[in-house]
């Protein structure tokens, strides 16, 4: 299996990102370059990574949309390509239409880097298919703009659909107030698009791959799409 990973101007993710692909990968990682117009055929799954693209300027991920690559990240979705969108990632694919929703200020109004805990609530997906129903995940969060929004009638579709992924819980798996770490609706930390292949999360896998780092716990999604391509 073979990753891209788009670099954009003010991406500070990428290199973590490839690190953690290619520990888990038999193939090479590869970096695709925000203004390249095509997609090497042999990328089975590309990563929008972390960081703050283009500066974060007029509002997060709203400039990396129009970056001429996006538009053959597109396509590359529409066609069943699998994307992942971590952190700022998230919230370009919410920006280019992949994922409904956005990601607003945190509720502190305060940048917020630590752990916290995921719980898995759909581990169907190509992403999570090796963890447990209601496993829970401790991975970092690293941001100002994580609070997930949408208008009630998405919120309840997504929750219908069972395209909620990870919600923020406590260490025993409540999902609680206490909690949620920036205000997002029913406590959402990530979620898919329809199809299964799409998925954005505001938390980094990635920062947890090497237990050098603290836990490799973060791997498990990397090489859930191992095994499901």
């Amino acid at each position: 299996m073979k990753f891209g990973i788009v670099v954009f101007p003010g991406s500070n993710c990428d290199h973590d990102a490839y690190y953690a692909t290619n520990k888990v990968s038999s193939e090479k990682s590869q970096f695709l370059w925000h203004k390249d117009t095509s997609i090497p055929k042999d990328i089975d799954c590309i990563i929008l990574p972390g960081g703050f693209s283009y500066g974060d300027y007029l509002r997060c991920g709203a400039i990396a949309r129009f970056s001429p690559i996006m538009m053959e990240v597109v396509d590359f979705a529409k066609k069943g390509g699998y994307v992942l969108g971590i952190c700022n990632g998230f919230q370009i694919l919410t920006e280019v239409g992949l994922l409904p929703g956005t990601l607003m200020r945190n509720k502190s109004l305060h940048f917020i880097c630590k752990d916290v805990n995921l719980k898995i609530l759909n581990n169907s997906t190509a992403y999570t298919s090796n963890f447990g129903l209601g496993e829970i995940l401790t991975i970092p969060i690293a941001h100002g703009e994580g609070n997930y929004f949408a208008e009630e009638s998405i919120i309840e579709q997504l929750e219908g659909e069972n395209r909620i992924v990870f919600k923020y819980c406590n260490s025993n798996g409540l999902i609680d107030d206490d909690s949620n770490p920036n205000g997002s609706l029913n406590n959402i930390a990530g979620i898919i698009n329809k199809e299964g292949n799409v998925l954005g999360m505001m938390p980094h896998p990635e920062r947890y791959s090497d237990r050098i780092l603290g836990s490799d716990e973060g791997l498990k999604i990397f090489y859930s799409l191992i095994n499901n391509i």
